[in-house]
């Protein structure tokens, strides 16, 4: 019981933490504008493991992938914190921890579609609610390269523009079969691997 509190704690404080790297490397790949509550709050907890790593792990374009990377540590990290406090003999079998570190990878794919979705509903309400919120252009940004070749294939009907719903759909589709199915895949390989 105590451990599985414990285990709660670590997993929301990480994902936390996780979730502001990944979403900075989202920004800055998508070119949304870091002016605004969201991106000052991502920067600034992430700050400490990125920009030093940016002195090893060098940019390309918009493509920050010290943000990436630390993502990906921290999740790794993370996951073999969990499997620790499940009791989960890691370290008698090494080869494990490259099973981990995949793992980690799809935990990742993950996180970045529930960040589009989360975008995508937050940009269809602030369109509805309050298009010039100061929010509004770094959720549209978010949400664009979703958007925008759904909507020039499908036009608004009755005025109502229904793309988001569609492009919701989809991701709660590679949600639902790509990714889960790697995710429990993952799994199995490193249950195999342990016994």
């Amino acid at each position: 019981m105590i451990a599985q509190a414990i285990a709660f704690v670590i997993d929301a404080l990480a994902s936390l933490f996780i979730l502001a790297a990944l979403l900075r490397f989202w920004m800055q790949a998508l070119g949304a504008p870091a002016r605004n509550p969201i991106g000052y709050f991502s920067m600034a907890i992430t700050d400490f493991a990125v920009k030093p790593l940016r002195r090893v792990v060098p940019g390309y374009r918009r493509l920050d992938f010290s943000s990436l990377l630390v993502a990906l540590i921290f999740e790794f990290i993370l996951q073999v914190i969990l499997l620790m406090l499940r009791g989960v003999p890691l370290f008698e079998t090494p080869s494990v921890l490259s099973m981990v570190l995949f793992y980690a990878f799809v935990k990742l794919i993950r996180l970045s579609v529930y960040i589009f979705m989360g975008a995508i509903i937050i940009q269809a309400v602030l369109s509805w609610v309050s298009p010039y919120h100061p929010v509004a252009p770094f959720f549209d940004a978010l949400a664009r390269p979703f958007l925008r070749p759904v909507q020039k294939a499908i036009p608004p009907i009755g005025g109502v523009d229904i793309t988001p719903v569609l492009v919701l759909i989809f991701l709660q589709l590679v949600l639902m079969l790509p990714v889960t199915w790697l995710e429990i895949t993952t799994e199995r390989m490193i249950a195999r691997a342990l016994l």
